[in-house]
């Protein structure tokens, strides 16, 4: 794709000297010349016929541009952890492509598990050269739809549940996608918060939770300059969200003056009057009607398309809204294909694979450490057992469209064993998944097993009894209700009988590593007979070299959890509402399900510190190899006018032996307040580096802003006078250090 970039360099550079000479008014063509008069220039020179063609789809990842003006097709692709292979221009599978084989990174609840927007600026970066170098206009992400419940299938590649760390997070991601010259699409926006019935379900939120939960990060975003951003399947007041007139022109381009393209998503397009009018500026799917079937190569059926041609022609619409979605097309042109910024990217290189295996390492998060049972050593020479078929399978392919044809991926059985060292590692199976055939025309990993699920399991068992350590690599897979797009998890219970298969082993073998594999939370029944246990996500290419440095203390664990893990399915906010908050229920005589969000703004750890439910593991949660005092907390001030601020102080040292990092958190609470508040709110997090012995001093500032709550009945942002509590800890859960103020 490299040479695609050399072909439209060239391309314009020769337009450029070609019409300057006749025609030196050509503004369009100067990558120099104010962006708005670019736009004007283009926009005055295209027919109707070159508007309609490009604000939709021409292949399944590209839309026309205009040949006649050498404004070039706009390409695109997912996905949100690495480039996705290239595919048919009328098919989903792959094109057999020699050269198309990515890096992969992390996940994005990986990525927020670092709780650290310096990485999150790298992983933007190095994921925008390679799409960059693939010759991608738009990189379909990153997600930061809200994690309401653990079961939705999706989840993996979000940002978890808290808004404002999503928030942090989101923002360097897509500036370091755009500073190559390659345009973030921020999805899926928004309420898209379940794959079940996810083209049908119609969700009911108030605009308070609406406000303070599921659109601070889509607001951050784009206020940090964000050029597209796509909506969601689902429906909000009974409109689509592709094609939403509140969600999109009344907030997104109203409210919040969003300048760029808004893109459906594959198939979320379902109406042309609602297209045109309720602010969707690029429309792509998967077939003529958008969800179903059609005929192939027929894109010019689709809603935005030749329908919308022929209500201008009967003069049934006006010109306006299409000149308005070329606008924002032709700024994304600009921005991308016909921009110098970025230069030409890069592909499969060294520092990409380091930027993936460091995310990685340092989203790990250490759950259960009894014993200091970890870190193993690697000279010790000790007997180590590797339990699981997550230690030997592939999940950089399935979950959805998110999955990746990669160059190479180091499975966890590998990492360990590559950095073993003096210790001899076997393997056992121990429990398998069902065996699922190519995907999108990727070849499927042939790990099938004749042998029955006891015997796998009884020889693990066996193995177990003759080792030092056993560290069993389980989770869920990305298939189908186990972390995958278009389905949902049944329960939070670990599949294929692993939970069984860990108490079996923990009877004849005490010193056991859990290495959980997943983008959600699991159950863990077996949780005191585990000494320790470790969250490590979807890694990527470098996955088994992550985990292994872990493992072995190569790194210290600083990973810090993005979402709550609770005990048991019941404890989460939206089961206690029961059927009619998730998955909603069916309207007679319709496809569509009414969603309830009636927890409101009590979602994640908000739910759980107000309702005084204990979790498995808080939000916010991370053990390391070394430990950390905090000290008292000081305040620059006891009270604070509505338009001032404090700062408040609090030293942290290490109290261990090694180097490590620690997340401190900072949460308001609001003493009392004429609306039910949550127990605690994230304001804000510093992650800080500290060698033994070190002391580092963490300030935070507090001001208007951060005491407020969404009035619904003003519409506006409220704070209350009164008394407010800040305290600062490693973790949602953790009782940490405190100061309390008043806000006149």
């Amino acid at each position: 794709m490299i040479l695609r970039n050399l072909i439209l360099a060239a391309g314009c550079l020769a337009a450029v000297s070609a019409v300057t000479a006749k025609e030196p008014s050509r503004v369009y063509l100067d990558p120099e010349a104010p962006l708005e008069q670019r736009v004007e220039d283009a926009l005055s020179r295209m027919t109707t016929e070159e508007k309609i063609a490009v604000i939709h789809a021409q292949s399944k990842f590209s839309s026309r541009g205009v040949p006649r003006l050498g404004i070039p097709d706009v390409w695109t692709s997912d996905g949100p952890h690495g480039v996705r292979p290239e595919v048919f221009w009328d098919d989903w599978n792959q094109a057999g492509f020699t050269n198309d084989s990515c890096v992969a990174f992390p996940a994005l609840t990986a990525l927020a598990a670092t709780w650290d927007p310096a990485l999150s600026l790298l992983y933007g970066n190095v994921i925008g050269e390679e799409a960059r170098y693939r010759g991608k206009d738009i990189l379909l992400g990153p997600g930061v739809n809200i994690y309401r419940t653990p079961l939705n299938g999706r989840n993996f590649e979000y940002m978890g549940e808290d808004p404002y760390l999503a928030s942090v997070m989101v923002v360097p991601y897509i500036n370091g996608v755009q500073q190559n010259g390659v345009a973030a699409c921020l999805k899926h926006y928004a309420l898209n918060n379940n794959e079940i019935n996810r083209h049908t379900s119609n969700v009911h939120v108030s605009d308070r939770a609406l406000r303070e939960i599921y659109l601070p990060a889509f607001k951050a975003a784009v206020d940090s300059g964000l050029w597209t951003i796509m909506g969601a399947y689902n429906l909000y007041q009974d409109e689509h969200l592709c094609h939403n007139k509140r969600t999109l022109n009344d907030i997104l381009k109203g409210e919040w003056g969003f300048d760029g393209a808004v893109v459906s998503d594959w198939g979320g397009c379902h109406d042309t009057p609602q297209a045109i009018a309720n602010g969707l500026d690029m429309e792509f799917g998967s077939w003529t009607n958008g969800l179903t079937s059609g005929l192939a190569n027929a894109y010019d059926n689709y809603y935005l398309a030749q329908p919308y041609l022929k209500l201008i022609k009967e003069g049934k619409v006006g010109t306006a809204e299409l000149d308005d979605k070329v606008r924002r097309v032709l700024r994304t042109i600009f921005r991308t294909a016909m921009s110098p910024v970025g230069g030409y990217g890069s592909f499969l290189s060294p520092e990409h694979y380091e930027a993936a295996r460091r995310i990685g390492s340092d989203a790990i998060v250490l759950l259960q450490n009894n014993g200091s049972l970890l870190p193993l050593d690697s000279a010790a020479g000790k007997k180590i057992l590797v339990v699981g078929e997550n230690a030997i399978k592939m999940m950089t392919v399935g979950g959805g469209s998110s999955q990746l044809k990669v160059q190479r991926e180091v499975s966890p059985l590998d990492g360990i064993r590559a950095a073993a060292g003096n210790n001899a590692v076997a393997y056992a199976r121990g429990y398998k998944s069902e065996v699922r055939g190519d995907q999108d025309g990727l070849p499927a990993q042939d790990i099938s097993d004749p042998r029955s699920d006891k015997e796998l399991a009884d020889e693990a068992v066996a193995m177990a009894r003759d080792v030092d350590v056993v560290i069993f690599v389980g989770g869920l897979n990305k298939n189908p209700h186990n972390d995958c797009e278009d389905s949902d998890r049944p329960d939070i219970t670990l599949p294929y009988g692993q939970d069984s298969l860990i108490a079996e082993i923990a009877k004849v073998n005490p010193n056991i590593v859990m290495v959980n594999i997943s983008g959600n939370a699991v159950a863990m029944p077996w949780i005191k007979e585990v000494p320790a246990v470790m969250q490590a996500w979807y890694l990527g290419s470098e996955a088994g070299n992550s985990i292994a440095d872990i493992i072995f203390g190569k790194v210290n664990p600083s990973g810090r959890l993005p979402f709550t893990f609770p005990v048991r399915l019941a404890d989460t906010p939206a089961a206690a509402f029961g059927e009619k908050a998730y998955p909603g229920i069916k309207r007679e005589d319709s496809d569509i399900y009414d969603i309830d969000y009636t927890e409101g703004v009590l979602v994640g750890y908000r739910w759980y510190g107000t309702k005084k439910i204990k979790p498995l593991f808080p939000f916010g949660y991370g053990l390391s190899y070394t430990t950390f005092e905090y000290g008292p907390m000081t305040a620059s001030a006891k009270e604070m006018d509505a338009d001032g601020e404090i700062t408040f102080t609090i030293p942290v040292t290490n109290t261990g032996s090694r180097e490590g990092a620690e997340t401190v958190q900072f949460y308001v609470s609001d003493q009392k307040a004429s609306v039910e508040r949550p127990a605690k709110e994230l304001k804000g997090f510093e992650k800080i580096v500290l060698a033994p012995g070190e002391t580092k001093t963490v300030t935070f500032t507090v001001r208007k802003p951060d005491l407020s709550f969404y009035d619904e009945a003003k519409a506006a942002w409220v704070a209350e006078p009164g008394r407010f509590t800040v305290t600062a800890a490693p973790s949602a859960g953790a009782k940490g250090r405190s100061a309390t103020f008043t806000l006149k």
